[in-house]
């Protein structure tokens, strides 16, 4: 122990057996007024202490805090006595992160700031504004440590408020109120990353907060060495700030401004100053607060100066320096920030040299993660996505905990965000962990043929936001009949957050908080965010309860295997797990166990190059996809799937004795969600003569998002034979002159009993649209489609005029009686530009969730006149006397496939015209219609499209998802994002 050591342990005892004393004085009877001037004494002695630095040391002792806790007491109205007992507090709480210590330090100061008299007979000038900084640090630290999104607004809230106080701001030394300016920054610029929403990055700049610029690194290098050199006759510290703070501030803003710099000369200038600062501060105490800076600073860009250089020794000093902030924390007190960069340095260099002792390190970081649950839930995911993938890679024994602990965290990080757009933007801030996830895990249940597992994998991996949503629409007619009031108590709930996860995220992002009679306001979205995360706590707790009732303890959880193997009640599901690690498709049969078909090597890249030189010819032809050249595409990617997945699972299906004309479910995933597998063929015939035949030939196949949609349609309920109302809305005009064919096509059902409602042209607005959807049954929608580029919710039917029906607008709405939709309009099921194509964020899932069980829309583009006839035909199928005592919408899977070969029979009908055709096939209604043990899961979505002038129907249910995996040599790779993930080779 150095001499230093030994002052300030010699300061610590000094300061404890004072407060011993004071604390027996305080418990005595002795006179308040008597024991003041001790107390005052004490007070001085615990300044002291802080500013020689012991607060650097160790916490402050539960003597000390005791004692200070019956000086509050036994003086009330003395603000220093709650000022230094809530300092202490905060000293403490920022060493041991003790909510206790948290939640008595801000009620202690909350006080304070609430007492009134601008100051302390003592003279502690204005404490509420001493106390209102002091909270503020308090919730910078919680936010800091803690994940929690209530606690990053509660720190915003305060910083806002004390740099918006102008008496705070004329006592605050200038280089404070630049440490509350830059902090509020960074604080903003966390909620932009997590949730997409508050200020952009530019507004974090320094020049922003009021700082122009930073000085040269080689400049303040030079002027720290002179005045080093000056030493002892001048204190460094002075030389700095002089009580002048201009000189101090340079060399704050340089530090912050370390962030900005993308010249590498530059930056390796920053470093050189950092370790300089660094060094002197070891020789003086009171430099603590730079060094502190210049530690963070390079902890941070060490990384960037070696991906600048390629240096090797930037890398090692990376590890070096985060390694020993780590141990120096401790795992309790860990900075997730620091662990996240030290796997990130660790990993890179294991990549580029494998060197065992990284990888053991690396491991041991990565179970260390899994147990801090106070991390923030997108920083755990990706990191245990990482964890995953390396585990897998070596064969690590921690591989299947490392897969459970991800897809546990990728399901709760929609919990960081409340509103429907903000989760969307969190998902696609995390997708590349995502989209691979469920497949990934997947296929390592697979390789060790565990097929359940797998299965019960897929299920939980997709549709995370229609999950969540349907969630809070869960049926409770079984729970009201256990206890009534859990049930109604429950139901109240799950709308509250329902009408809160509908709102508007723009409308709410305004950062203006304000006083209202006096008290503090929080923001619009702050307030949004606190209110969610008190109902999903109240929502937690009665799920709970729920769970302890007899027949529910699965309430709400992810289905297992037991019950998901029902979904094929009706005939075999077959899923497609296109995965880099190895792909497969499994059979889900009701009548055998699953079956497994083991693909080649060569299939994850055969599909992805199916998928790209698909999409890149319909984008090469957009306005001539009845050329040749197209033509010969899409025939060259139907004969390939059929050899790819065609042919094997047909020959599995014989196996499994499914005759043909048997309905069949598609579930496919990644690049197969774009891919057309009912259209798959030709498949040769036995005799080899007759017309070409194609899947959809064989067999009547639709698709479903999840399996637990199938269930939730088997358990249906009462079925409505009675003939259904159709709903007609159309926007006929100059770029939809089809449009009227179908609205006759349509209105002629009239003539079958069956009543159509007409709303055309100006008749046709979201209300009376919205309406109308509520009084029918059937609906049909023959209009454009519109889309906004990043914002899937935006996405919207064009009506009258400037009238728009958006999917927000869909689906807050609730139709208990709808049963069918056919949306014959652009983009129904299109996604949008970054959306992840396993969520199936579009229109036609709009349409499904706010309660139609089947819907068939438009995807690609093709011959105009089409739509009168197919519908015409379609209908004319439904309606048919044929099938008594099946229901309407059950009907219209055979009805749409014979539909479109009568299509087919037309001379001179393309491929292109035929074989985007199909229905999807969706479960019941969520309200009054689900059952108890799957309402949370998702339901199954459908596709459409329509462009001007010309229109077809998808079979797939995802359009467009975009995988660029590649084959690469197995190694660890950072994204743009800065997002590890290791790739298989």
């Amino acid at each position: 122990m150095d001499a230093e050591q030994l002052r300030l342990q010699r300061l610590a005892s000094d300061v404890e057996e004072r407060a011993v004393l004071c604390h027996k004085l305080l418990k005595s009877d002795i006179p308040t007024t008597s024991v003041t001037g001790s107390i005052m004494g004490l007070f001085l002695a615990i300044s002291h202490a802080r500013l020689e630095g012991l607060k650097e040391q160790q916490e402050p002792s539960d003597k000390i805090i005791e004692c200070l806790r019956e000086a509050n007491l036994r003086l009330p109205n003395f603000h220093a006595a709650s000022i230094v007992l809530a300092s202490s507090l905060y000293n403490r709480y920022c060493m041991a992160y003790s909510n206790d210590d948290y939640e008595e330090g801000t009620t202690i100061l909350d006080k304070v700031i609430r007492a009134p008299g601008p100051e302390d007979r003592f003279g502690l000038v204005q404490p509420q504004k001493v106390a209102m900084l002091l909270v503020t640090l308090f919730a910078q630290a919680r936010s800091s440590m803690f994940g929690k999104p209530e606690y990053l607004e509660e720190a915003i809230y305060r910083t806002r408020m004390a740099l918006g106080d102008a008496s705070l701001e004329r006592i605050l030394p200038p280089v404070t109120k630049y440490a509350l300016a830059a902090a509020a920054a960074i604080l903003q610029m966390r909620r932009l990353e997590d949730l997409g929403t508050g200020i952009g990055p530019q507004e974090a700049h320094p020049r922003n907060l009021g700082v122009s610029g930073h000085p040269s690194f080689q400049d303040l290098t030079a002027s720290l060495t002179e005045l080093n050199a000056v030493r002892p006759s001048r204190d460094l510290t002075t030389s700095l700030n002089d009580l002048n703070s201009d000189n101090y501030m340079k060399h704050i803003t340089a530090l912050t401004s370390i962030n900005y710099i993308t010249d590498g000369e530059e930056l390796e200038e920053a470093i050189k100053y950092c370790r300089l600062l660094l060094a002197f501060s070891h020789h003086d105490s009171n430099l603590t607060h730079l060094a502190t800076i210049a530690g963070m600073a390079l902890r941070v860009h060490l990384h960037r100066a070696f991906l600048f250089t390629n240096k090797i020794e930037y890398l090692n000093e990376a590890i070096s320096v985060l390694r020993d902030h780590f141990n120096a924390q401790g795992v309790q007190r860990a900075d997730s920030s620091v662990l996240f960069r030290l796997i990130e340095s660790l990993s890179t260099r294991y990549d580029l040299l494998r060197c065992g002792e990284d990888y053991n390190e690396l491991m041991q970081l990565f179970s260390t993660v899994a147990s801090i649950e106070r991390l923030r839930t997108p920083d755990w995911f990706l990191i245990s996505c990482s964890w995953a993938g390396l585990a897998r890679l070596s064969g690590h024994s921690s591989t299947l905990a490392a897969y459970d602990c991800a897809m546990s965290l990728m399901q709760d990080t929609l919990t960081v965000a409340p509103t429907l757009d903000t989760q969307h933007f969190r998902l696609v801030a995390i997708r590349d962990g995502c989209k691979s996830l469920p497949l990934d895990y997947a296929s390592y249940h697979l390789s060790t043929g565990q097929l359940a597992r797998a299965i019960e994998t897929l299920e939980r991996g997709r549709a995370l936001i229609w999950s969540e949503m349907r969630g809070l629409r869960t049926s409770i007619a079984r729970i009201r009949a256990k206890d009534s009031h859990l049930a109604d108590t429950f139901a109240s709930v799950n709308k509250k957050l329902e009408m809160l996860t509908f709102q508007l995220t723009l409308s709410l992002n305004s950062n203006g908080d304000g006083r209202d009679g006096g008290s503090v306001t929080m923001g619009p979205f702050g307030r949004l965010v606190m209110k969610q995360q008190e109902l999903l706590d109240d929502r937690n707790k009665l799920i709970s309860q729920i769970q302890e009732l007899p027949g529910f303890e699965n309430f709400l959880k992810s289905p297992s295997f037991d019950n998901l193997y029902s979904a094929a009640a009706r005939g075999p599901v077959i899923i497609i797990n296109h995965c880099r690690w190895r792909s497969d498709i499994l059979i889900l049969s009701h009548n055998s166990p699953p079956s497994l078909i083991p693909t080649a090597d060569e299939f994850y890249g055969r599909a992805t190059k199916l998928r790209g030189r698909l999409l890149g010819a319909r984008k090469k032809n957009t306005w001539a996809l009845d050329s040749a050249q197209y033509e010969d595409a899409l025939s060259f990617v139907l004969k390939e799937l059929y050899e790819l997945v065609g042919q094997p699972v047909i020959k599995k299906l014989n196996e499994l004795s499914v005759p043909e004309q048997s309905r069949v479910w598609w579930c496919p995933t990644s690049v197969f969600c774009s891919l057309p597998l009912h259209a798959m063929g030709p498949i040769p015939s036995d005799d080899g003569f007759g017309p070409p035949r194609y899947f959809s030939d064989l067999y009547i196949p639709s698709y479903t998002t999840t399996l637990s949609t199938l269930i939730e349609s088997n358990n249906s309920g009462s079925h409505t034979l009675g003939k259904p109302s159709i709903l007609l809305v159309s926007q006929p005009g100059p770029t939809l002159p089809g449009a009227r064919g179908e609205v006759k096509a349509v209105q002629g059902l009239q003539t079958t009993s069956t009543k159509v409602t007409t709303l055309i042209s100006a008749e046709a607005t979201p209300t009376t649209v919205l309406k109308g959807l509520r009084d029918h049954r059937f609906a049909h929608i023959a209009c454009h489609g519109e889309l906004e580029p990043g914002k899937p919710f935006d996405a919207s039917f064009k009506l009258f005029g400037e009238g728009r029906l958006s999917l927000f607008d869909i689906v807050r709405s609730q139709l208990p009686d709808a049963e069918f939709a056919f949306l014959s309009a652009c983009h129904t099921a299109e996604l949008t530009e970054e959306s992840i194509a396993d969520e199936a964020l579009h229109l036609a899932a709009a349409m499904q969730y706010c309660g139609f069980r089947s819907v068939v829309g438009t995807m690609w583009a093709v011959v105009d006149g089409d739509g009168q006839g197919l519908a015409r035909n379609f209908y004319k199928q439904v309606f048919s006397d044929r099938q008594e005592g099946v229901s309407y919408y059950e009907r219209t899977a055979e009805a749409l496939r014979d539909a479109v070969k009568i299509l087919r029979r037309k001379r001179d009908v393309t491929l292109e015209r035929w074989h985007w055709y199909l229905l999807v096939f969706c479960s019941m209604p969520l309200t009054g219609r689900g059952t108890d043990s799957l309402s949370h899961v998702q339901r199954n979505t459908a596709t459409a499209r329509r462009t001007p002038g010309k229109h077809k129907l998808l079979i797939g249910i995802e359009p467009g998802a975009k995988d660029t995996v590649s084959n690469v040599t197995p190694s660890i790779q950072f994204n743009t994002d800065n997002l590890l993930r290791v790739v298989p080779a």
